[in-house]
């Protein structure tokens, strides 16, 4: 079988990328080695900016019955000082929402297939050789494909990466995060939110409680990955948070785990050299761009995703791909993550963290604007980038709404 584009991994990255190569009149093909709908261990929360993408790619999930808009954002200090922080109105478009990962995921690979994407599932990568001309790939149902062209986005421990490079990785990610979802949720404000908790001692992590509907959330934790940490280590830790008055406070007294805990490793090891070799593009997490401030890592896999899609030119050279790529990576996204693993260190300090939540809470303008700050590393990273300085770029609108949005993702 032959293609121009092959995908392997239909999680958002992959289908981004997917979807966007086909639109430009590639044929793709993409394959995952799991049946959906299928669970992925993560935060669940969307930013503005993941929620611009997936309007882009035209996934409403406003209208889904598992999407929960969120209207503002309670951080609690390492003191325990509680500031409400309220986003835009939702008139304004959609700025903040918390979806499932087993409903996201199942949504934007229904769209992909009705936009004529051929996705298999169930099918997985067992060999891969990586030519001057083309990539051919052994599947695990028998069949080889190749393609002139091969995106990897398999995740944190790319099987793509592995078998180009030839050996096992031995990168167990920058941060580690547990998940647990919990029902009978009643929420202290009787508002779906976003609740963010600084405790001292996993700074610059952090504890969070997102509402999702039908009184349930989605609680976790993220901290930065230490040497010598181990599984028990962090269930311990998840212990002991989840029993804490802040988190409990927020959660009621009626509050039940629905599963057990999951832990997963996040890799925010963003560099350009990541993001391709020869003829394969790795996109997502297989890249490394999760925002090494947050954790988050949707957007970021929608982006790097897109631009892949629109890099790939079938009369190019795998050169010009590449180059075409990276740089359109490291303009988009590759200096907020780095002006955000430098942010980063403010947070290692209790007292800097508590000062910087006193700025945001002084005046109604920080209020508005600080939670999508904390959260968007575009707004972040504005000020030392002054190609971006335009009219009006504090007071965009959200996603699905009927007013033009400036798009800072075409490559030009």
């Amino acid at each position: 079988m032959q293609t121009d584009l092959l995908v392997v991994g239909a999680g958002p990255a992959g289908l981004a990328c997917a979807r966007t190569a086909h639109d430009r009149g590639l044929a793709v093909e993409v394959i995952d080695k799991a049946v959906f709908p299928r669970d992925k261990t993560c935060g669940d929360g969307l930013t503005t900016q993941a929620l611009r993408l997936l309007e882009r790619l035209g996934v409403d999930v406003t209208n889904q019955p598992g999407y929960q808009a969120i209207t503002e954002t309670v951080i609690f200090s390492p003191r325990g000082r509680s500031i409400t922080l309220p986003l835009p109105e939702q008139s304004q478009g959609a700025y903040s929402g918390v979806m499932a990962r087993v409903d996201l995921d199942f949504a934007l690979l229904q769209r992909t297939r009705d936009s004529g994407v051929l996705v298999r599932e169930g099918v997985g990568l067992k060999s891969l050789s990586v030519g001057t001309q083309s990539v051919t790939a052994g599947l695990s149902d028998g069949n080889n494909i190749v393609a002139k062209y091969l995106v990897a986005a398999d995740g944190h421990w790319s099987s793509v990466r592995r078998l180009q490079l030839g050996r096992k990785q031995k990168d167990l990610g920058s941060w580690h995060a547990v998940r647990q979802y919990f029902c009978n949720v009643e929420s202290p404000t009787n508002k779906p939110a976003q609740w963010i908790f600084f405790e001292p001692d996993i700074l610059p992590g952090y504890a969070w409680v997102f509402s999702l509907p039908n009184g349930r959330a989605n609680v976790g934790f993220t901290v930065l990955r230490r040497e010598h940490q181990h599984g028990k280590d962090l269930r311990a830790l998840w212990e002991d948070l989840v029993n804490r008055l802040p988190l409990r406070s927020v959660l009621g007294e009626n509050a039940e785990p629905e599963e057990n805990h999951r832990a997963w490793p996040i890799p925010a090891s963003y560099h350009p050299s990541r993001c391709a070799q020869g003829r394969v593009l790795y996109v997502g997490d297989a890249a490394g761009v999760v925002d090494p401030l947050t954790g988050e890592g949707i957007a970021q896999a929608l982006e790097t995703g897109i631009l892949a899609g629109e890099a790939i030119q079938t009369n190019q050279s795998p050169e010009q791909v590449s180059s075409r790529y990276q740089h359109a990576v490291e303009r988009v996204i590759g200096r907020d993550l780095r002006f955000a693993k430098r942010f980063q260190r403010l947070l290692h300090s209790p007292a800097r963290a508590e000062a910087g939540l006193r700025i945001a809470a002084g005046t109604a303008w920080t209020r508005r604007n600080f939670a999508r700050w904390m959260f968007e590393d575009y707004p972040r990273a504005i000020a030392i980038t002054p190609d971006r300085w335009r009219r009006g770029m504090f007071s965009e609108p959200g996603a699905f709404c009927a007013r033009p949005i400036a798009d800072k993702n075409c490559l030009g």
